[in-house]
């Protein structure tokens, strides 16, 4: 499966490791959301997506986020992700975020990129404008 091959067999959720192929065979879309707690833009837009996706989420969108976090420790970006209500990469596996990096040509943070969950092909690299110009989640099937 396309997704677990980006990002494992494996990611955290809050009640311990979330199957990957599960995540592709639950949702539509899939975002990756890198984010770090240093960042004040992060912390600013971090609040607000979560609220869209609670909101996406409740209307019955099947939508899903994974935070990548670009802390600098551990224990940082297990802070942060307590205010998140989606799942994690886990911070470990530094090689991989360093390679979804590069391959969608994330150069600044906080960035949403939004995926098929089926295919893991590419939706946009602009998530967080979709976020403000698309309120009801059209993206995404219901």
């Amino acid at each position: 499966m396309a997704l677990v091959e980006l990002l494992g067999a494996t990611v955290i959720g809050k009640d311990g490791d979330v199957d990957v192929a599960t995540i592709s065979a639950e949702n539509d879309v899939v975002g990756l959301y890198f984010s770090a707690h240093w960042c004040p833009p992060c912390r600013g837009f971090t609040p607000a997506l979560g609220e869209y996706y609670t909101k996406l989420r409740a209307a019955g969108k099947n939508f899903q986020i994974v935070f990548i976090s670009s802390d600098r420790e551990d224990g940082a970006a297990s802070e942060y992700y307590q205010t998140m209500p989606w799942l994690m990469l886990p911070f470990s596996d530094r090689a991989k975020k360093e390679a979804l990096g590069s391959k969608y040509e994330v150069t600044g943070i906080p960035t949403l990129v939004l995926l098929s969950a089926k295919s893991a092909d590419l939706i946009t690299k602009e998530g967080r404008k979709v976020v403000s110009e698309d309120p009801d989640g059209k993206f995404c099937k219901p």
